[in-house]
């Protein structure tokens, strides 16, 4: 049996490792993903909320230590100067500080609308501090107010307040923290690839020797085995394999056990009756010669005595022959032979040298087994005069690499499921035909022959009906029919 090819290794869309490969990258970026944006918000709201909470104080201490020398109601210079005074002590502030109708900037060039009406009412309505975040020309702005208390007095003083402090230097921390993040995740989402390639490979290994395992023992080499490693799902089924193997192979000895004990029954049963059987056919060709001279019923009970004889000698003739072929016991014995000459012998053998059309060219010449080409020729020829219909022709032909002898009748032809069994040993295409006139290892014994020769038998249907029977015989000694001269 020609062994299987191995499949080549290599990334199939849909297979396993391609699935296995897709699964784990996915995996690895969705992680890599949610990581990120739980840490980015997590690390930005940090930021924001320390650099807010820093600012507030810082807004709320310089409040009350410029408030501590500030004289309330102030007048507009002296508010411009407290203004100015809380704006020295914040970071890159601007500062508005409004006493009722009256409102004074530390940069009277800043734009004051960042104060929003909201955050002025709720701290006048609080008496607190509040803060807001804002927008404004697409940059962040933290805007804090608050009312001056003085301790004493434990009232608003009328005096407001309010910071206007950028955040966009922690809006470009977080956006470098975003960056930074983001440029780590393709070389993460690279190493998890080649880390997922491995788990693959270190995965599928199992699969491929096993799958490699089914393709031997498909084969024919029952010894395979796979090595179980490990306690995984991959290593019970590498240990159900070998012990499925380990049945498989008792089944097939112990068939072929009985095959071979089957075999050397019937050879050894042929051998013994092939004794009597030939004093029986002796006696029987007596009865035979002398039949004529006896009573009606007698001589015809002799003949019929005498034919069946002959039919069970033939068929332990055939179980011997066959038995040597399956014993592997069989020889050729070549010699150089005129094909023409060989087949014409044959048919003048069996007395069909009429009822065949031979066309058989002089001069082919070829180094074959003269006994058994006999056993062949005269099992096709027989079989198409038995099973076929007139005309039955031989025809023998030649070419420089084989020559072919090509037996045909004019016959129905045989059904598919026939051509496919019909060298099978005893085998009958017509199921309700339970005896023929041959012992049903004719055409098993012609094929084994012409193997033997290195050669083989073809069967067919002519296109205008019938069966053909073709021989091919290779011409050069060795070679075998339908192998290339490379």
């Amino acid at each position: 049996m020609t062994p299987r090819p191995a499949p080549r290794r290599r990334l199939r869309l849909g297979g396993l490792r391609t699935r296995l490969l897709v699964a784990f990258v996915l995996v690895s970026l969705l992680s890599a993903g949610a990581a990120t944006a739980l840490a980015y918000r997590e690390a930005r709201t940090a930021i924001v909320h320390r650099a807010q909470n820093a600012a507030l104080e810082e807004f709320r201490d310089q409040v009350e230590e410029v408030a501590r020398h500030t004289e309330v109601p102030p007048d507009g210079p002296a508010l411009t100067r407290f203004a100015e005074d809380v704006a020295d002590g914040l970071r890159d502030g601007v500062v508005v500080a409004r006493y009722h109708d009256r409102t004074a900037s530390s940069d009277p060039a800043a734009d004051q609308t960042r104060v929003t009406a909201e955050l002025r009412a709720t701290v006048r309505s609080d008496n607190r501090l509040a803060f807001q975040r804002v927008e404004h020309a697409g940059r962040p702005w933290l805007v804090a107010g608050t009312p001056v208390v003085y301790d004493r007095a434990r009232h608003a003083s009328g005096l407001e307040v309010f910071a206007i402090v950028s955040l966009e230097p922690e809006q470009q921390d977080t956006a470098a923290l975003l960056r930074t993040v983001r440029d780590g995740v393709l070389p993460v989402v690279g190493v998890a690839a080649v880390l997922a390639l491995l788990a693959a490979r270190t995965v599928l290994r199992p699969v491929r020797d096993l799958g490699r395992a089914t393709r031997n023992l498909a084969d024919g080499e029952l010894t395979t085995r796979v090595t179980v490693t490990g306690r995984d799902e991959l290593a019970d089924l590498a240990r159900t394999f070998n012990h499925t193997a380990d049945a498989l192979q008792t089944s097939v000895a112990e068939l072929r056990e009985q095959e071979a004990t089957a075999r050397r029954f019937v050879a050894d049963v042929s051998h013994e009756l092939r004794t009597p059987l030939a004093a029986m056919t002796m006696v029987c060709t007596v009865l035979d010669e002398d039949a004529d001279q006896l009573p009606p019923d007698t001589a015809q009970a002799a003949r019929t005595v005498s034919t069946e004889t002959a039919k069970l000698a033939k068929l332990v003739e055939d179980l011997i022959e066959i038995s040597r072929f399956d014993a592997g016991a069989a020889a050729l014995t070549p010699h150089e032979t005129d094909l023409a000459d060989a087949v014409r012998g044959t048919l003048a053998a069996r007395g069909w040298t009429g009822r065949v059309h031979a066309e058989l060219p002089p001069g082919v010449r070829a180094r074959v087994d003269r006994r058994r080409l006999d056993v062949v020729v005269a099992n096709l020829v027989g079989n198409a005069l038995r099973h076929g219909a007139p005309p039955v022709t031989v025809v023998l032909t030649a070419t420089g690499e084989e020559l072919s002898l090509a037996v045909s009748d004019r016959g129905p032809g045989l059904p598919p499921e026939a051509a496919r069994h019909v060298f099978d040993r005893f085998y009958k295409a017509d199921t309700a035909r339970t005896r023929s006139e041959g012992s049903g290892l004719g055409m098993a014994i012609a094929l084994e022959n012409a193997r033997l020769h290195g050669g083989t038998i073809e069967v067919a249907d002519r296109p205008d009906g019938g069966a053909v029977f073709t021989l091919r015989l290779p011409r050069r000694r060795g070679a075998r029919c339908g192998e290339d001269d490379a």
